[in-house]
């Protein structure tokens, strides 16, 4: 088979497996509370509203996050109508366009070994995080995305095309709509360190390189700016200071709060880079390229260290943590991850996908305490977990740990695919099952309905507009302090309260007008007529 018609395989098979994974998840769960429904819920009023400038939430300007995401959303709606599965595929879209864009980098750092790229791609979409996240509605691949736009044009300039800086610049615009200034902190430190990793004989000097940096810069605070500005014109001085402000330099100050320690993304990181973490291949093309001198002779090695290193570095160093925050290098490690395992295996013994194994085997683990009567008391779904599932993760572990593989594509592969395969199992037989407790279309409804009949509604402490979208609200909901709470109801008698039995350990479960299972706990979420409520108390 000639090389050309094996890469078109491989791009069908990734294809194929990037599907399955998506329509197991759209079939397995619903937009998940709270996040997930509070921003289709932003994209749902801007919509309504006719106002793409202004994100709102529940009647209320939303200055927490830039508009980009909410506009893919409303630019399909404009073409498709207002529909439930389109919010779902703009990640899933943005992902495979951040796989087309690493194959594009890793080509241009090692164009005598195409077979790289390839290899990068798979590791990419083979982790563990990214399968389980690309499905979900977010912001992080957007900047993953923008990250990668970035690098892509930095790679045309250090080969002396000035066009390349255009690209940064624009990388720099869009990761500005997309989530806020944090988009410097992925391309800066790798532009800014070009001394260490440019050709300097493809540059006309370094004046124009660090030029090149400041003009990329200002095209993108111009693209952010564009909206900024009239955003802010409009929204008013809270609006204005909170996304020209509040969003970069405040945000900065109390970084340094220190909330999780420096360390906290230390332990976090085998996770995130399962299953290749723990890789034997990985590990040993790392020691090789180490002894051979590797991150000194390839200036492109040293390109991804300057990649991720500072990025980490900062992030631990600022108060706001979360795993996702460190998406945007993971393509960096798949990179070095490809050139190593490439090593490795060049002309290594043949390996068994053990990392994978493993992986298959912990779910049948979880599964055979459910046999014996374990259940979550948090999550009372986990009552209704069928323990048969234990054997299927069982037989994928068996039939993984056949196969031993000297071929790095192979290897990858082999990977990439077992742990899509675990992860589709995983979404069968656990979020399907807790899906009706994450389903909120249903109380939305009744929310929309009593609305439309003119009976006002209100929730009871802190709302993130969870019910916005999925209700198809026209109207705000009332936000009314839990102390505060028995003075509407006595002002609105004939309107209803959203509130949270736990919350509210003293309220009999049977006087509401409609419980449901919120996220785990049993009777969690509730609706009462005003006037039942009064009576209960």
């Amino acid at each position: 088979m000639n090389s050309r018609l094996s890469g078109y395989i491989s791009l069908l098979l990734l294809f194929a497996a990037w599907l399955s994974l998506l329509v197991t998840a759209l079939i397995s769960r619903p937009l998940m509370p709270v996040d997930e429904t509070r921003y289709v819920s932003v994209a749902w009023e801007m919509w309504l509203r006719g106002d793409f400038l202004l994100p709102h939430l529940n009647g209320d300007l939303y200055s927490h996050k830039p508009p980009l995401f909410f506009w893919l959303i409303q630019a399909g709606w404009w073409v498709f109508g207002v529909n439930d599965l389109w919010p779902r595929l703009v990640s899933p879209l943005v992902s495979l366009a951040n796989l087309g864009l690493l194959y594009l980098i890793a080509r241009r750092l090692w164009p005598e070994r195409l077979q790289l790229a390839e290899l990068a791609v798979w590791i990419l979409f083979g982790g563990l995080m990214w399968q389980g996240f690309y499905t979900l509605v977010q912001f992080d691949l957007l900047v993953v995305f923008c990250t990668l736009l970035g690098l892509l044009g930095m790679l045309r300039a250090a080969r002396g095309l000035g066009t390349g800086w255009l690209i940064v610049g624009t990388a720099i615009g869009l990761g500005f709509l997309s989530k806020g200034p944090v988009i410097l902190l992925h391309i800066l430190p790798v532009a800014l360190l070009g001394y260490f990793w440019v050709d300097r004989n493809q540059l006309k000097g370094w004046v124009c390189w660090y030029g090149g940096i400041l003009s990329a810069l200002l095209l993108g605070l111009l693209i952010g700016l564009a909206w900024a500005l009239p955003a802010g014109a409009v929204g008013g001085e809270a609006y204005r200071t909170a996304i020209l402000w509040g969003q970069t330099a405040e945000r900065l100050v109390d970084s340094f709060a220190h909330d999780r320690p420096a360390y906290w993304y230390l332990p976090w990181l085998p996770l995130a880079l399962m299953p290749w973490a723990l890789s034997k291949p990985l590990w040993q093309g790392i020691r090789h390229a180490v002894r051979a001198g590797a991150f000194t002779n390839d200036r492109y090695l040293r390109m991804l260290l300057f990649w991720s290193l500072p990025v980490l570095l900062v992030l631990s160093l600022v108060s706001g943590k979360q795993v996702k925050y460190l998406l945007p290098i993971f393509p960096a490690f798949s990179l070095l991850a490809a050139y190593s395992i490439d090593v490795a295996l060049r002309e290594g013994s043949a390996q068994r996908v053990w990392a994978v194994i493993g992986l298959a085997l912990i779910p049948a683990v979880l599964f055979a305490g459910v046999l014996f009567g374990w259940h979550s008391e948090r999550a009372d779904w986990t009552a209704a977990l069928d323990a048969r599932w234990g054997l299927l993760f069982l037989a994928v572990a068996a039939l993984l740990s056949v196969p031993r593989i000297n071929t790095p594509a192979r290897y990858v592969k082999l990977m990439a695919l077992g742990t899509v395969l675990v992860v589709v199992l995983l979404h069968i037989s656990v979020l399907y099952v807790a899906k009706p407790a994450y389903d909120l279309t249903a109380f939305g409804a009744r929310i929309e309905a009593l609305q439309r009949d003119g009976h006002p509604v209100a929730h009871a402490g802190s709302y993130h507009g969870q019910f916005q979208y999925v209700g198809r609200l026209t109207q705000p909901i009332s936000v009314v302090p839990s102390a505060e709470l028995a003075n509407w109801a006595a002002a609105h008698p004939d309107g209803y309260i959203v509130l949270y039995h736990g919350d509210w350990p003293t309220l009999p479960r049977t006087g509401a007008d409609h419980v449901q299972d919120y996220r785990g706990d049993p009777d969690d979420l509730a609706l009462w007529s005003a006037a039942k409520w009064i009576a209960a108390q």
